[in-house]
């Protein structure tokens, strides 16, 4: 059987097609349940809540999606709905790595104490999107962990590229600003 592009599949679930839903689930659930859990923060559940009203919303939206491609239209409906639970929430959230991406930052060649040290990295990169705001940490999200494209990006977030640009520059810079601070405090401490 060859493979059905999204938007193939997609025509096939506002037909009536359930087993073409299944496919779409099976394809994105992952993905946007680590994408969204990484936005929202430590909170798997609400990530999985998330992504489940995100596929409701699209057989909900059956015109709504016009010319774009499916994926950044189906991750700028996770988006929104994470935006709106923390507005209507008055929730703040710290963004943490999942097990399974810490897990790709540790070189499985490098010893226990180098493998540590990856462990330890990862998590203070965690806190430092945690301190940016949510326009930079989308952004860094979508394009480092979930690897999209600026265009995918931009469609997403629903804003022109230029902006996808600014916010990822800024962004990356307020990181390094952050770890590096982060780097200095933990060069004090172990003076003492």
């Amino acid at each position: 059987m060859e493979r059905l592009s999204d938007e193939q599949l997609l025509a096939a679930v506002l037909a009536g097609d359930v087993d073409a839903l299944a496919v779409l689930v099976e394809r994105y659930q992952r993905p946007l349940t680590g994408y969204l859990d990484r936005l929202v923060g430590p909170d798997w559940a609400l990530a999985q809540d998330l992504v489940q009203e995100t596929f409701l919303r699209v057989l909900r939206q059956r015109g709504g999606r016009g010319d774009r491609p499916f994926k950044p239209w189906l991750y700028a409906i996770a988006t929104n709905l994470a935006r709106d639970h923390f507005k209507s929430a008055a929730v703040q959230r710290v963004a943490r790595l999942d097990y399974e991406f810490q897990a790709q930052l540790i070189d499985c060649a490098a010893g226990p104490e180098d493998q540590a040290l990856a462990v330890e990295r990862g998590a203070a990169i965690a806190d430092a999107l945690g301190s940016l705001s949510a326009e930079y940490r989308a952004a860094l999200v979508l394009r480092f962990y979930s690897g999209l494209s600026l265009q995918e990006i931009a469609g997403t977030l629903e804003v022109p590229l230029g902006t996808v640009k600014s916010r990822l520059s800024v962004g990356l810079r307020r990181l390094r600003e952050v770890m590096t601070v982060v780097a200095q405090v933990e060069e004090g401490a172990e003076r003492r």
